[in-house]
């Protein structure tokens, strides 16, 4: 479904040259969910970049269910692909109801931008939504900018799941929230990735989230993977074992706790 041919990004400012990606190799499966983690620079918001198609890799080929996309630019993989940020304010047009965002999202690659709901899909969406119990079912009409940072989270997380995308890119969704609404919308999104079988790549500084969510787990330093662990041993993992692991490839534990600067 999502696969990264010996993939290398490199950045050269004058005489400066950062090397973001070093010959990266990845294959996720349809349903497959993999949860990535790393030291700030490591190279993972580089990583979902070059799958959107924001950034372009300078070496290596990406593919999209079965489709060479290395080159195809962000709005036209965008028939395959679904990316939800860290920041609540970008997932969703903020003085637009919530229904016109609803509308727009489930018209995504479709001709025009209507923005009514016809009455069978409203009453659909309705449900939807009432199955987050967040209350939104109740505030159709209700702008956007009126949400909460959770509500909008939810409403985003929905609406990037609307046109069933193949792949659903998570990138720290859920780290601007408070505790409360981060498990929220984690489980929300879980229950979308179950029920849709969609491929799934979430980046986190949160490791006890890296470890309870996804089936795969792969620690990033210095533009490579260095240790993958999955199944009964990801099951198995404790937050202090990714920790001893890093320290084993002389990574400090501050470098992977304090969440500054991307690359």
């Amino acid at each position: 479904m999502l696969r990264l041919e010996r993939v290398s990004k490199r950045f050269v400012s004058g005489r400066d040259e950062v090397i973001a990606l070093a010959d990266v190799d990845l294959a996720l499966d349809r349903g497959e969910f993999l949860t990535i983690i790393g030291s700030n620079g490591a190279g993972k918001t580089t990583l979902l970049n070059v799958v959107c198609g924001t950034v372009l890799p300078t070496v290596g080929r990406v593919w999209m269910a079965g489709h060479d996309v290395t080159t195809v630019p962000p709005h036209r993989r965008a028939r395959w692909l679904a990316r939800i940020v860290q920041d609540p304010l970008q997932g969703s047009a903020p003085n637009l109801s919530i229904a016109e965002n609803l509308a727009l999202a489930s018209r995504r690659h479709r001709r025009g931008l209507r923005r009514a709901l016809p009455g069978r899909l409203r009453r659909r969406l309705r449900e939807l939504l009432r199955e987050h119990a967040m209350g939104l079912e109740r505030r159709m009409d209700d702008p956007v900018c009126l949400l909460s940072g959770g509500e909008r989270q939810a409403l985003a997380v929905t609406m990037a799941t609307l046109s069933r995308p193949d792949v659903l890119l998570l990138d720290e969704h859920t780290a601007a929230l408070d505790p409360h609404n981060a498990q929220r919308i984690s489980r929300l999104t879980e229950g979308f990735v179950r029920e849709l079988d969609l491929t799934t790549m979430m980046v986190t500084h949160n490791m006890e989230q890296a470890i309870a969510m996804g089936n795969r787990l792969l620690m990033m330093h210095k533009g490579q993977f260095i240790v993958e662990i999955a199944g009964e041993a990801k099951a198995r993992a404790r937050v202090c074992d990714l920790v001893e692991l890093f320290a084993k490839r002389d990574v400090s534990e501050d470098a992977l706790l304090l969440a500054g600067e991307r690359t």
